[in-house]
């Protein structure tokens, strides 16, 4: 190398900061250029902490989807072998009800075993601190969220179908409302916790409450031509 060249680095200043990658040709000129990533201050880029979410969206989406799809195949179930609003009505409320309840005392029970898990392993290890206090999952947020989320989800088909008379549109608004709130509540729960594609996660959704619902339809329908059960007209 000749003594009369050298290389030196200069220091990115605080307020700019660039990545670099490995120098290329630039279009036949003989200079080399490099390409830049503009970045934050400081050369990190501030992320989402996706994990930091997972207990409240874990017990959010699977609340409000499992409302949904339990509250919606009920009233379809129902409607399969009684025509009657009220009947159909009742029962998706009666869902609703014992749904959330349900949701609450379960998700209440089931972090509270991770809690106790883990406030063991602290103590065994003995790394439990403050920092590691404020990590701990809270009971009570997880089964307020999943009955609140419960209810929401449940509201849908309840609201949407509940208070319509003639049977056949009745049964299309519950399914349609039930559609469209799986499809939402999928794609807004990939969103929010970084999946890899969005619509795929709202189709996988989507498919698995109309499985849903068409079995519960098709049960009760056979139940009720086995045992000739009688379905009223209004």
């Amino acid at each position: 190398m000749a003594p009369n060249l050298s290389s030196g680095v200069h220091p990115a200043s605080n307020d700019t900061a660039a990545v670099q990658s490995p120098t290329k040709p630039n279009h036949g000129d003989g200079k080399t250029t490099v390409d830049a990533v503009d970045v934050e201050a400081g050369g990190q880029q501030q992320q989402v902490d996706y994990m930091a979410r997972a207990q409240w969206l874990r017990a959010a989406v699977l609340g409000a989807n499992d409302g949904l799809v339990s509250v919606a195949s009920l009233m379809i179930g129902v409607g399969a072998v009684n025509a009657s609003a009220r009947a159909m009505l009742v029962s998706g409320l009666a869902g609703l009800v014992a749904g959330a309840c349900s949701m609450a005392i379960g998700e209440f029970v089931s972090v509270y075993a991770q809690y106790d898990i883990q406030v063991a392993h602290a103590e065994r290890t003995g790394s439990r601190n403050e920092e590691e206090e404020e990590t701990l999952p809270s009971p009570a947020k997880a089964a307020a969220a999943s009955a609140l989320a419960f209810a929401a989800g449940a509201a849908l088909p309840l609201l949407a179908g509940g208070f319509v008379r003639p049977w056949a549109a009745r049964v299309a608004a519950v399914c349609a409302a039930t559609s469209l709130g799986l499809a939402g509540f999928g794609a807004a729960g990939a969103y929010l916790g970084g999946a890899r594609s969005v619509v795929r996660s709202g189709a996988r959704v989507l498919v698995g409450g109309w499985l849903a619902m068409a079995v519960t339809y098709g049960v009760l329908k056979l139940f009720s031509l086995a045992f000739n059960t009688q379905v009223s007209s209004a």
